[in-house]
């Protein structure tokens, strides 16, 4: 009797910790997967921004990451492609590329980034927009918006509508060695204008303290709602519209130890031809 209740004892003990071993995977998973939840909701809420405004502005065009890893950190964004062969419009989980003849594409997997800022939109808010004249106006609207929920915050706003004006820009493809981006578009720009055009802003909104890693303010992209016009925005005329925003707190940023890249002096003052190239203004 007392050999089999060794025996049944054992079984019990070795049953128990089979029991807790199993209990305790289940509870690593378990947390595992909290751990892994919470990273994506707080890469939802991170800015990401592929090197610097400054590095493209003094000519580093060089592709740093490919189009399928940028999808993996935003649905929504703006930004370029390597040899700055266009513009960037990040809408709705798709890459487009807006061309310097005027036309549009989405953008291949494999094709490369030199600067890009997206993120993934969550809706915090809309604002009404009525009778926004051009595009200085639309930055005071959106400004007020902006010292409402946060002037520190960096800030995405998508706002689709019917606009009687709109005033976009691209720029044809570079070749080595590359040149200033304010000298290349200096030759290499393409004006678009169209009337009564649907379609959608793209806008970044960066906080002062970005001075040195982007431009601090308002950055705007569009794309018609055929996919087929878009560019980085001049000016533009609109009656209505709704623009949604997603305030973000947190930012991350990508760079490179390509020797090029390293050699720029990113320190030094390029505010003169970062608003040349915003907005083709001296």
């Amino acid at each position: 009797m007392k050999k089999l209740f060794a025996i049944t004892l054992a079984a019990a003990i070795l049953l128990s910790a089979t029991a807790c071993s199993a209990q305790q995977k289940t509870a690593e998973k378990t947390t595992e997967k909290k751990v892994e939840a919470n990273a994506q909701e707080k890469d939802r809420e991170t800015i990401y921004q592929v090197a610097l405004l400054q590095s493209l502005t003094q000519g580093y065009y060089d592709g740093i990451i490919k189009v399928n890893e940028l999808k993996k950190h935003g649905d929504i964004g703006i930004g370029t492609f390597e040899g700055v062969n266009g513009e960037m419009i990040v809408l709705d989980g798709k890459v487009y590329q807006a061309l310097g003849d005027g036309s549009v594409k989405e953008a291949a997997d494999d094709e490369t980034v030199p600067f890009s800022n997206v993120t993934f939109f969550d809706k915090d808010g809309s604002v009404k927009m009525s009778d926004i004249s051009d595009v200085n106006a639309l930055k005071e609207k959106l400004d007020s918006m902006v010292e409402k929920n946060g002037r520190n915050l960096f800030c995405f706003v998508k706002m689709n509508g019917t606009f009687e004006k709109m005033n976009v820009r691209s720029e044809i493809k570079q070749e080595k060695p590359y040149k200033p981006l304010d000298k290349a578009l200096a030759t290499d720009q393409r004006e678009f204008n169209y009337d009564n055009i649907k379609g959608t802003v793209v806008a970044l909104y960066c906080p002062d303290y970005m001075d040195g890693l982007n431009t601090p303010g308002w950055h705007f992209h569009f794309v018609s709602d055929d996919r087929t016009k878009g560019g980085h925005v001049l000016d533009m005329n609109i009656k209505n519209a709704t623009a949604e925003y997603d305030a973000t707190p947190e930012f991350d940023m990508c760079l490179t130890d390509n020797d090029d890249f390293q050699k720029i002096e990113l320190a030094k003052d390029v505010s003169s031809a970062i608003k040349k190239v915003e907005t083709n203004e001296e």
